[in-house]
C-alpha cells in the first residue's frame, strides 16, 4: 500500500519522511516530481504541489499530472495539506479542518480549461463523477484520529472552499462564500478533490488556518501572522501525517462515490 501525500505552501519537504530523490513521472498531462518514501513506517509517494522555492504558483500547479502520477505510481489513497484562509469566524487560526464537503462552482484548471480528465470525446475511460460526498470517509476517520494522537486542534467536517489565485479575495466575494456555508479558502484543493474522484483514487484534505479572509474579522490579519503560520503549518502538518498514515486500513479505502462510464462494446 502506498499513500501520496501532497504538501502546499511552506511544506516543500516532509518532517519525518525518509526517502530519495525526487523522480520525474510522465504522463499525457505532463511531468511531475514525486518522492517515494516512508513516513512511520508506511509507504508514502510524496508531491509538494508548489516545488521547493514555491517556483509554481497556484496558477502554475499541473493538477492533472499530479493526480496521474499518482495513480500510474499505484497509490491506494491520497492526502493532501492546504494552508488556507478562514471564511468561518469560529475556526480558530493556527487550528486544522478535516474537510469533508467542497463548493467548486468555477470547476475550472488554472489555464481556464474544465476540471476534468475526460477532454476527448469517446475515450473509454469517460464518465460521470457521481457522489454524495467528495472526501474518504476511510480517510477521514485516520486523519481525525491521528490529529487527536498528535495534540492538534482539528475540526471534524467543513466545507473547502475553492477560489482562483493568485491574489487574495474581496470582502464581497468572501461574503458570497460565508453566505454559500464555506468554512475556509484556498487556492489549490479543488482541482485535486474532483481529479481524485474522477481516478477513482480515494483522497481527503486537511487545511490549517494561517488568516481570516477579508471581512471576516473587524481587522484584517497581520501578513506577519499569516507568515509566521504558514512556517508554523508544516510542523503541525507533519505531526499529524505521522500519526495518520499508519492507522489506515488498506481494506476500508474506496473511491467516493462512482464514475458512470459508457464503455465501447
Amino acid at each position: 500500500m502506498a499513500i501520496g501525500i501532497i504538501t502546499g505552501s511552506g511544506t516543500y519537504s516532509l518532517p519525518g519522511f525518509e526517502g530519495g530523490e525526487p523522480q520525474m513521472v510522465d504522463s499525457m498531462w505532463g511531468e511531475t516530481l514525486v518522492t517515494r518514501g516512508t513516513l512511520a513506517g508506511a509507504e508514502v509517494l510524496h508531491i509538494s504541489r508548489h516545488e521547493e522555492g514555491h517556483i509554481r504558483l497556484s496558477n502554475h500547479v499541473t493538477h492533472r499530472a499530479n493526480i496521474a502520477a499518482l495513480r500510474r505510481l499505484g497509490a491506494t489513497g491520497a492526502i493532501a495539506v492546504t494552508v488556507c484562509g478562514a471564511v468561518d469566524p469560529s475556526v480558530e487560526l493556527g487550528s486544522l479542518i478535516c474537510f469533508d464537503d467542497l463548493h467548486f462552482l468555477a470547476n475550472r484548471l488554472p489555464d481556464g480549461s474544465l476540471c476534468t480528465f475526460h477532454q476527448n470525446a469517446g475515450h473509454r475511460e469517460r464518465g460521470h463523477w457521481i457522489y454524495e460526498d467528495p472526501y474518504s470517509p476511510a480517510l477521514r476517520a485516520a486523519l481525525l484520529a491521528g490529529a487527536e494522537d498528535a495534540g492538534a486542534a482539528m475540526r471534524d467536517g467543513g466545507c473547502y472552499g475553492h477560489v482562483d489565485g493568485p491574489r487574495f479575495n474581496t470582502k464581497a466575494e468572501i461574503r458570497g462564500l460565508a453566505a454559500c456555508g464555506v468554512t475556509a479558502v484556498s487556492q489549490t484543493a479543488g482541482p485535486e478533490t474532483v481529479l481524485a474522484g474522477e481516478a477513482e483514487l480515494p483522497f481527503a484534505l486537511m487545511g490549517y488556518a494561517t488568516d481570516y479572509a477579508n471581512g471576516v474579522k473587524p481587522e484584517p490579519t497581520p501578513v506577519e501572522r499569516l507568515v509566521e503560520l504558514i512556517a508554523a503549518s508544516t510542523d503541525t502538518f507533519a505531526r499529524v501525517l505521522v500519526a495518520t498514515v499508519p492507522k489506515v486500513e488498506e481494506s476500508a479505502l474506496a473511491p467516493a462515490g462512482m464514475v458512470y462510464r459508457f464503455h465501447q462494446g
